[in-house]
């Protein structure tokens, strides 16, 4: 897993390194520069060389294609940010670059390794003031390589309106058939580090190049729409400086979560591959678990049928569904492999889960909000299941929160949207609503890690940037961003195939935060899998594929 950062995180770190005497500021602040330049080259290698003109024409006449493309406008900020651009902006020069610095800010209160590399420019070329400029005064730059150094991780409020006209032209360019190429130390500008969200202007980033690790705002809120594609480049810290969780509060867990982690591919095959191993030739469907699904009445039951097929799909050994009187013939018009059981309000699932071999249960999912909702909750919950409640099973106990969190287990997992986080969260979901002016912002990281304290069970707050989350802080971010960007993904009924997925994963004897992560990982992977026209149908019938990919 990747640990993803706050701004306080990396500080704390850099300055371990310094304190230790193993690097220099200076010698960070230089190491970040060349590798913004490495970048720019690894990312556009038709700027390694320069263009000729035509024999017949002069440069003065070329067309914006036919230019010289070793061209970069470098906009500098008042901080350690800033020195990073005056690095890039020197280190091009020597490449032979026509490079323009602009500088927001005093340069007599420039931080003293970002005065350094100022001075060390000024003694080549000049440094202009961004606040002269305007959106017009770019339009000469067209083409050129724009390097955004204002702010990086350390923004806080609106972008001042001395950078908006660098704003303005670089979202216009964007948008041209000739775009200019834009890159961003660290963050681009006018998006927090802590939240990846804004409170108006961000100057957007084609390529973002940040250090060491990657940040939470880089996969949270509007970060990846901002940010473009990141890159990560080492800055030589030492490998014994302290853990990046120096500088930070405890989670609200107790204890020390540490850092929001990203799981990647290996983590999941870690997980998923002993369990689905050939060598495990005594296995029979019993002893991969048996999962039931609890399904809504007449009209409302393909919920709880997608829920199911996704369980099945991913593993558990049995799946059945539990259904009402008034759905059964719906409900034995569409199943097949997976198995039908009348339930008839919460005695009836109480009398079912004396059956032990019922070791998952998932319900929510197109059940109704209904006082027999309620009860079915409370009644599963009382036989200490591994539990997955999603939907209506969460938005029912929206006038008395307190009821439900009474009643949770450790086995437990809640798969609220952002609408059902405010229902049973509404004070967490207020504080994410809140600019924040000074100080860290308070981030959907944070919002879910109180949540699952309080729930004292484990909390999968959905969206684009999943977070999961712990009673004892643990947490992960699973991002549908970048190269596992998947838009199609927000279509009718996929949440309830993801519910299927935990419940099938805790059947098979994950534990909470296991199945939550596993199964968001390969929620997306399906959905890459299908590509652009998926339905929620179509989910959990490419988990053969993608298994077999991940685990080749």
């Amino acid at each position: 897993m990747t640990e993803l950062l706050t701004a306080a995180q990396m500080r704390a770190i850099e300055q371990a390194a310094i304190d230790s005497g193993e690097v220099t500021g200076l010698e960070l602040m230089e190491r970040a520069g060349q590798g913004v330049v490495e970048a720019i080259f690894e990312e556009w290698p038709e700027l390694t060389k320069e263009r000729e003109a035509s024999p017949s024409r002069t440069p003065g006449y070329l067309q914006p294609e036919e230019e010289d493309l070793r061209r970069g406008v470098v906009l500098c900020g008042p901080g350690n940010n800033g020195g990073d651009g005056f690095v890039v902006a020197r280190l091009l020069k020597e490449h032979g670059w026509e490079v323009e610095v602009f500088l927001y800010g005093d340069p007599d209160k420039l931080p003293p390794d970002a005065k350094v590399n100022y001075e060390r420019w000024c003694e080549t070329d000049c440094v202009r003031k961004l606040a002269d400029m305007d959106e017009n005064d770019f339009w000469p730059f067209r083409g050129a390589v724009f390097v955004d150094a204002v702010f990086g991780t350390g923004f806080r409020g609106k972008l001042p309106f001395e950078a908006l006209g660098a704003y303005g032209f670089i979202l216009d360019e964007s948008t041209t058939t000739y775009a200019s190429r834009f890159l961003a130390i660290d963050m681009p500008s006018g998006l927090r580090t802590e939240d990846g969200c804004t409170e108006g202007c961000v100057i957007p980033s084609g390529l973002t190049v940040t250090f060491h690790r990657m940040k939470l705002g880089h996969y949270l809120g509007s970060g990846a729409e901002a940010c473009g594609k990141i890159v990560t480049k080492d800055i030589g810290i030492p490998k014994g400086s302290p853990r990046p969780r120096v500088g930070v509060k405890p989670p609200p867990g107790g204890g020390d979560g540490g850092c929001p982690a990203l799981p990647d591919a290996k983590d999941i095959v870690r997980l998923v591959r002993p369990r689905f191993a050939a060598k495990n030739w005594n296995d029979n469907k019993y002893s991969h678990g048996h999962a039931l699904v609890l399904s809504g009445g007449a009209g409302k039951t393909g919920a709880a049928r997608l829920a199911a097929r996704g369980a099945l799909r991913i593993g558990a050994g049995l799946v059945t569904v539990g259904s009402p009187r008034s759905a059964m013939a719906e409900n034995a018009s569409h199943l097949t492999a997976i198995m039908l059981q009348q339930i008839d309000g919460a005695h009836g699932v109480s009398e079912l889960l004396e059956d032990k071999r019922f070791n998952a249960v998932c319900l929510g999912p197109g059940l109704g909000r209904g006082a027999d909702t309620q009860a079915l909750v409370l009644s599963v919950l009382k036989e200490k299941r591994a539990t997955v409640l999603d939907a209506d099973a969460l938005t029912r106990f929206e006038l008395n929160p307190e009821a439900l969190f009474e009643v949770l287990h450790e086995n437990c997992v809640l798969t609220p949207h952002g609408g059902e986080f405010a229902k049973l969260f509404p004070d967490l979901a207020e504080k994410l609503n809140v600019l924040a002016t000074t100080g860290p912002a308070y981030s959907k990281v944070d919002a879910t890690r109180e949540a699952a304290k309080r729930a004292g069970c484990v909390v999968l707050f959905k969206g684009p940037d999943t977070v999961i989350a712990a009673p004892d802080g643990r947490c992960s971010v699973n991002s549908a961003h970048y190269e596992r960007s998947a838009p199609w993904l927000a279509t009718a009924g996929s949440g309830d195939v993801l519910a299927g997925f935990i419940t099938g994963l805790l059947a098979r004897g994950f534990t909470a935060m296991q199945a939550a992560e596993t199964a968001a990982y390969l929620h997306v992977e399906c959905a890459l899998e299908f590509g652009p026209g998926l339905i929620a149908e179509d989910l959990p019938e490419q988990l053969p594929a993608v298994f077999r990919r991940l685990m080749s």
